[in-house]
């Protein structure tokens, strides 16, 4: 981003950006907030809010030494967002000057900051004069230094010891807009000479994956329209792969699949893409189930599409056990925080017990409903060991009929930098994810 005085003013999506941090701080998510944004001014907020809040950590810091006490929360925000913009002396997308104006501008601008602008101004130049002292004093406090609450570092140092630091250094990396190739429309190979013949850089992942080299708009790829591709992360494309691999169909030729908890339909597609089977896709929201009817179109793909609660098979189950099931449970969502940087000033200490107690739920109701000798894929994305391996090692521990077929286990997040690569992780870009694999006994 430059500073162009044809653009939409900096001060609107400054002020946009303060409104999206107010409502993470609320409880609410960024992707939620940004509905509420002017579609004129929407990119730029989001651009801003994604770097605001992969910065929150440092610039809440900065602000504790600026003030000793906070400002009204709205004029808090609107000094957050700019002190997470202004305080690298490298890499910021606008000059100091041009934020420091700004931000007063848009201080000025709203009912509720504009008794605040004076002192919105006055912290800022003071950061300016002070920058080198202030931000040395930062550097004392884990909570700035990695941009995550101090509870999130702690739990890392636990569940991974001796990879905390390269998980927290790629969840404040951008992650890349990565492609899954629908097979029954196109190839990798020819997907990437689309992509270069619109001058578009990318290049392949995985077996049927494509990383772009920079964003681009979705809808306006070649072969959108036609179905030739789904957004998903490298990680996220292991699933259909891992539970459909080497499954024999039933007596009737056709696997029988459930897709548990399937919106956005993503790993639904993915199995009818590899395999000729029977899929159910299973989700307890009904606007969401419409979301996996509209992707499947698109994708010219076909599937049972359930509104229903995966704990409580009584209310939508017809009897007949499955050949194989997908459990992408609920969970803290704690491996795609590049995607979603939000997710870590969401989250509380207290999610990971109540969504591993979900979890285990989810389980224990779906396993009967796999037929013997059958597969049930068990993952979350992921990086605390409570929502992954110790469930696993739970569940295998108290069902007898259950055993652990060879799995990814823990996915870390890794950026293409080269500077996180983990040892039992995939090659390239991915998120944090995890994987279990049971099959039941046919005894």
């Amino acid at each position: 981003m430059q500073d162009n005085p044809n653009q939409i003013p900096l001060w609107r999506q400054l002020q946009g950006a303060a409104f999206l941090l107010m409502a993470v701080r609320a409880g609410r998510s960024m992707t939620a907030a940004l509905e509420d944004v002017d579609t004129s001014i929407r990119p730029g907020v989001q651009a801003l809010g994604f770097h605001a809040l992969r910065h929150l950590g440092r610039a809440e810091a900065l602000r504790q030494q600026l003030a000793s006490r906070p400002p009204p929360p709205e004029a808090d925000a609107l000094l957050c967002v700019a002190l997470a913009l202004i305080w690298m002396e490298e890499g910021a997308p606008y000059t100091v000057h041009t934020l420091v104006d700004q931000a007063v501008e848009a201080a000025k601008n709203s009912e509720e900051t504009r008794h605040q602008a004076s002192f919105i101004n006055g912290c800022l130049r003071r950061f300016l004069r002070e920058r080198d002292a202030l931000v040395a004093v930062t550097e004392r406090h884990p909570q700035a230094v990695w941009n995550h609450p101090q509870w999130w570092i702690d739990r890392l140092r636990k569940d991974h010891p001796g990879h905390w630091q390269a998980i927290l250094h790629a969840n404040n990396t951008r992650a890349p807009l990565i492609l899954r190739i629908n097979k029954r429309k196109t190839t990798s190979a020819q997907y990437l000479r689309a992509l270069s013949a619109m001058n578009i850089g990318a290049s392949a992942a995985g077996e049927h994956g494509v990383v772009l080299a920079h964003a681009q708009s979705v809808p306006s790829l070649p072969g959108y329209a036609e179905g030739q591709f789904s957004v998903q992360d490298a990680a996220a494309q292991l699933a259909a792969p891992l539970l459909l691999a080497g499954l024999a169909a039933g007596d009737g030729g056709r696997l029988r699949v459930l897709d548990a908890c399937a919106a956005p339909g993503g790993k639904t597609a993915h199995l009818l893409e590899r395999a000729d089977c029977d899929v159910t896709a299973l989700d307890i929201d009904a606007r969401r189930c419409e979301r996996i009817g509209q992707n499947l179109q698109r994708l010219g793909l076909q599937a049972n599409v359930r509104v229903g609660d995966a704990a409580s098979p009584a209310g939508w189950w017809d009897g007949r056990p499955y050949d194989a099931i997908l459990l992408d449970a609920p969970c803290t969502a704690s491996g795609i925080v590049r995607r979603h940087p939000d997710v870590r000033w969401l989250r509380r200490p207290t999610d990971i017990a109540q969504l591993a107690a979900l979890q285990l739920k989810l389980l224990e109701a779906l396993w009967p409903l796999v037929k013997p000798g059958g597969r049930l894929l068990y993952c979350t994305c992921s990086v605390f060991r409570a929502e992954g391996e110790q469930q696993a090692q739970t569940f295998v521990t108290h069902h007898k009929d259950a055993s652990l077929m060879p799995s990814p286990g823990h996915l870390l997040p890794q950026s293409g930098s080269g500077e996180t690569d983990f040892p039992d992780n995939l090659k390239g870009e991915h998120d944090g994810f995890y994987y279990a694999l049971f099959e039941k006994s046919k005894a």
